[in-house]
């Protein structure tokens, strides 16, 4: 995980990168090399579920990524697998 900020040449990735740092480590090693990594080269749509996902609320996120429960909301879950993806591919 990146111990840094990002650059501040990108306001709008600043602003999801920080938001994308939850202050929980098991959220933040999913989050934040996700936002690195693959946010930009997400299609518009899952950009947009990913800003949502970042409104929800942490204990959510976290039993959502533990596998414990499954969002009821199709996009949401749609993000949840594919940063799970990432880090468990099959």
């Amino acid at each position: 995980m990146s111990e840094q900020s990002p650059s501040s040449d990108n306001p709008e990735f600043s602003r999801l990168w920080w938001h994308s740092r939850r202050g929980m480590l098991e959220l933040d090693v999913l989050l934040i090399p996700f936002v690195e990594n693959v946010y930009r080269d997400l299609s518009q749509e899952d950009k947009a579920r990913y800003q949502k996902l970042l409104s929800c609320e942490d204990t959510d996120m976290f039993e959502w990524f533990m596998q414990r429960s499954r969002p009821e909301d199709p996009d949401l879950q749609r993000m949840v697998d594919m940063i799970l993806n990432r880090v468990q591919p099959d």
